[in-house]
């Protein structure tokens, strides 16, 4: 059995080699880092430059809880794991962010005071995911959401429940769960009697022991029901379940509290304990209370009845002889369904098992990783029980399994409501929504067609039969048949991505993989809106279901795509065809199992893009597009750890754009290697660098060939430090850079294409941009909520950079100015870009009735190297001066609006030069629009923008 034993065993390992286990990043300098974060917006050259949101909308991220309003449930707060809060006030035909600049957008639970419009946001999501971010405590709302106010509470990391008293508004209490991979002491249940000004820890119980779920009852606000759960989550391993975990009852307003569900009370108690869920009901008027739990106790070994079938147990004490009786169908089909390399028939094996050094235990182990434990384990899942005696005793409501709800993942779920306090209509979420009407007798799936599979928060309309609102791992849904037929209310790009990518089309397509919701490609193009559900064409595709992860794609065709999904399940699609043959290499027969991340890394060549690398814990090469794989190295890891977890695997790849065969690798656990012939030699090149963090980038420079950037990451020990490096001498060794970036954990550096000095660095607040090789950072985040940014791309032909978030999905922006940012040229006091042409409509101003009036929308870009006053004049190209204004401007990059107009005052001379060279039948009189202006005709202008009597001039096109 796992449970603790592990964990302890593996921090023995770690005490034997001498290593010493990073420290958590205390709240205060946490705090501290938002400061920073706004520092580097207020002094950033960039603050002009605009992102734009270019979706997908079909799929939410993961919901972590709903507020409904009581008088009109088509008013409701949504909050997400990692995309802040939103409200609708349209029964979730759109939404309005509420929650996107404040110092977390990770949100645990939300409370909302209706009666005096005060909301209550517990940043932090319960669910121990890998992308559970880490919140800064507890927020408030006195105005609807339009302004918040940090309310302590900050060391929590991760909020289960807030609470509040149904008369005070001055009162409540907050289920804190605590560090997710670190222990600590401020876990379990707070009070506060001054509305969050001070907080009282009224029931605490270990420091890896939180309280995950609290509810109180509405006849008595002295009474309080809170569970708390034991869990410890490392980067090898996750300790699901403990003895801290339990039920715990206050008749005192949550000053005092008692364990109700102790050994002796029928309630699953001890090692095998793990999250549980509280709902309170009444029979007869006496309260009852029920609760849902991940029992992470083993079920009885049960051998398998069917003889037609073999299981992996058969062949752990098989004789040779006994295999070589097997009959070839039964083997064959064994061989087939546990998806062994086709080359091990059924003969094959038994010609193996003539060798006298064969075991056929091999063909057991030959799938055991550390990914079969997870998947594999045969735990007793979920369970429901109810208790008609405050606690003192326990029953379950079942008989057997609830198979296929919480799996071994019991730790994502763990959430029961009843309709009102009706005791014979139940619902618990997991992997399904599950919907009893017996009391928990018998459960049934309710996921509709449209519905995800992860659940997370319901509310039960108390007012009206059958009125549910659902949320999960897909956004919302809401059904007002119980569960029969569901409407998907999915209007806002809240995406969670992994990675993404682009292709060479015109106009390009974008591609990302994202948590729970598959791999996607769409066009750049997306604009946001319902048209498409009239035409039935999303801009955006689904290339392949799971959990999506990274994208490759050959742009010779722009057609052949290498995707996957987690643990490293790839494959190569024909976009046109939808074909797709599954390509990852497997281990050979006997040889220990190849161990693959979450997110397993490829890389497809710059310089022949039949060459495809795939990382395990070894590097692994094809040169035919992924038919054939070979091994080019040994691990280069550290060699891993006992858990349950995959770790101790490659977790970057680049090849450097500038030579073949210069190759470096990243692990999880800490380790950099370099290889400068191909895979044939691996040098290590990590000395010097923070030991045990996962590598989130390694990049080869474009511009020099020695030169290699080097992301790390401490997420994983609750290190919230940035740690960002830069060798130029392939790795021998390295110096820090941006020192002045936030304490935030770094998820991807790149190096612009264009410009050596220019550096792209995406954290998990948000993203940041150096113009001087990473001397120095500034923030970019016009359009950009301070979500997680996971992965950037720039698209070399079209200039503009691509923003994979872990929260909002993607956007775009012109970096076109951006990239021209070099020395040279920021030593100026003003430079003006050249200025794109525009196209003449004959509509501008004009009248259209019941449509918006269409007015020209152009951009003049300049560079200033102080904040001032410009004065602005547009003349043609002959010097006929048509009008002027003032304007302001920021120091760095500005986009100043221009509608394309003129003042009307020298009509006579404006004609006269449109019409110089034109015959009399073609002449252009020109006339003041519909909408009072008047508006440029075809032809050349010019422009120019003064500033502190320094002038700069640019000519453009109308055509």
């Amino acid at each position: 059995m796992k449970f603790q034993v592990t964990f302890f065993f593996c921090l023995m390992l770690l005490a034997s080699a001498g290593a010493q286990q990073p420290l958590a990043t205390p709240a205060t300098s946490r705090i501290q880092q938002a400061q920073k974060r706004a520092a580097l917006q207020d002094k950033s050259l960039l603050q002009e430059v605009k992102f734009e949101s270019i979706g997908p909308t079909v799929f939410g991220g993961r919901v972590s809880d709903l507020d409904i309003n009581p008088d009109d449930p088509s008013i409701f707060y949504v909050s997400y794991a990692s995309a802040g809060v939103w409200k609708t006030e349209n029964n979730g035909t759109t939404f309005e962010p509420l929650f996107e600049d404040e110092m977390v957008m990770t949100v645990g639970d939300i409370a909302v005071d209706w009666k005096r419009n005060i909301i209550w946001a517990g940043t932090g999501e319960v669910n121990s995911s890998r992308s559970s971010y880490a919140g800064v405590g507890m927020y408030q709302s006195t105005d609807g959401g339009k302004s918040w106010t940090h309310k302590g509470l900050a060391e929590s990391h991760h909020i289960g429940r807030i609470v509040l008293h149904p008369d005070d508004p001055n009162t409540l209490w907050v289920a804190v769960l605590g560090h997710l991979y670190s222990p600590n002491k401020e876990r379990g249940i707070y009070k506060s009697s001054d509305g969050g000004k001070t907080w009282t820890q009224t029931l605490f119980v270990n420091d890896n022991t939180g309280a995950v779920d609290l509810l109180i009852d509405p006849t008595n606000p002295d009474i309080l029901y809170a569970s708390t759960w034991h869990r410890e989550r490392r980067a090898w391993n996750f300790v699901e379940a403990g003895t801290g975990s339990g039920i715990y009852r206050s008749t005192d307003g949550g000053d005092n509290w008692e364990l109700i569900s102790a050994k002796d009370s029928g309630f699953p108690a001890g090692e095998g304990c793990g999250r549980i869920g509280l709902a309170l009901g009444r029979d007869n008027g006496k309260p009852v209370l029920m609760a849902v739990v991940d029992n992470y106790f083993r079920r009885p070994k049960k051998k398998s009845t069917d003889k037609k079938v073999l299981t992996k147990e058969d062949f752990r004490g098989m004789s040779r002889s006994d295999l070589l009786e097997l009959d070839n169908k039964k083997l064959t089909k064994y061989l087939t369904s546990n998806g062994f390399p086709k080359k091990y028939t059924a003969e094959k094996v038994k010609e193996m098992a003539e060798k006298t050094d064969f075991r056929p235990a091999v063909l057991a182990e030959y799938l055991e990783d550390a990914n079969s434990l997870l998947f594999d384990t045969p735990v007793i899942g979920a369970e429901v029980y109810r208790s008609d005696d405050l606690g003192k005793s326990w029953k379950k409501t079942h008989e057997g399994y609830l198979d296929r709800v919480f799996n071994s993942y019991g730790y994502y779920f763990g959430q029961i409501r009843l309709a009102g306090e009706r005791l014979d209509k139940v619902y618990i979420m997991g992997v399904p929504v599950m919907r009893s009407a017996d009391g928990g007798k018998t459960f049934q799936s309710i996921n509709g067609d449209n519905v995800h599979v992860d659940h997370h928060a319901l509310w039960i309309n108390p007012n009206r039969e059958g009125h549910l609102i659902l949320g999960n791992d897909g956004g919302v849904n809401i059904s007002y048949d119980d569960g029969k037929n569901w409407i998907k209310c999915n209007s806002v790009p809240l995406g969670q991505f992994y990675a993404v990518a682009v292709d060479m089309a015109e106009p390009y397509n974008v591609y990302g993989g994202l948590q729970d919701n598959g791999v996607w490609s769409g066009s750049r193009n997306y604009r946001a809106g319902n048209y498409w559900q009239s035409s039935g064409r999303y801009p955006y595709k689904e290339l392949l279901g799971g959990d999506g992860m990274q994208v490759a794609i050959d742009t010779r065709d722009n057609n052949t795509v290498y995707t996957g999904f987690q643990f490293g399940n790839y494959f190569r699609i024909n976009k046109r065809s939808g074909n797709r043959e599954y390509i990852s290499p497997k281990h050979e027969l006997g040889e220990t199992p190849l161990r693959w991340n979450w997110q397993t890394p490829i890389h497809l060549s710059v310089h022949n893009q039949d060459i495809l690398y795939m990382g395990s814990h070894k590097l692994h090469r094809s040169f035919d597009q992924g038919r054939k794989f070979e091994e080019i190295s040994d691990d280069l890891t550290t060699g891993g750890i006992k858990g349950d977890i995959a770790y101790s695997t490659l977790s970057s790849i680049h090849e450097s754009p500038l030579q073949f065969g210069l190759l470096y690798v990243g692990s999880d656990d800490g380790l950099i290697h370099v290889s400068r012939n191909g895979g044939n030699t691996w040098q290590r090149i990590t000395d010097g660098l923070p030991r045990r963090m996962w590598v989130t980038r390694v990049q080869a420079s474009a511009h020099e060939k020695s030169r290699v950037y080097a992301s790390l990451n401490g997420y994983r020990w609750d290190d919230f430090s940035a740690y960002l490096y830069r060798s130029d001498d392939y790795g021998k060794t390295w110096r820090s850079i941006g020192a002045d970036l936030p304490a935030e954990p770094i998820n991807v550096v790149k190096e612009d294409p264009e410009n050596p000095d220019l550096l792209y660095v995406g954290t998990d607040h948000g993203l940041y941009i150096s113009l001087d090789g990473g001397q120095s950072f500034m923030q970019m985040k016009n359009g950009l909520p301070a979500v997680a940014v996971h992965d950037v791309v720039i698209h070399p032909r079209e200039k503009e950079l691509i923003v994979g978030t872990h929260g909002r999905s993607i956007y775009v922006a012109d970096i076109s100015h951006l990239q021209q940012l070099d020395k040279k040229l920021m030593a100026k006091p003003l430079y003006v870009f050249e200025l794109d042409n525009a196209s003449y409509r004959s509509n501008w101003g004009a009248d259209r009735g019941w449509l918006k009036v269409n007015e020209p929308e152009y951009h003049i870009p300049f560079y200033a190297q102080a904040d001032g006053n410009l004065d602005v004049t547009i003349e043609t190209n002959t010097g006929v001066k048509l009008t002027s204004f003032e304007a302001d401007c920021k120091k760095g990059l500005n986009y100043l609006p221009y509608d394309l107009s003129w003042d009307g005052a020298s009509q006579k001379d404006y004609e006269e030069w449109l019409n110089k060279e034109k015959q009399p039948e073609d002449h252009v009189q020109v006339k003041k629009a519909d909408s009072g202006k008047w508006y440029l005709h075809q032809g050349t202008y010019q422009v120019t923008i003064e500033k502190d009597r320094l002038k700069q001039k640019r000519e453009f096109q109308i055509k």
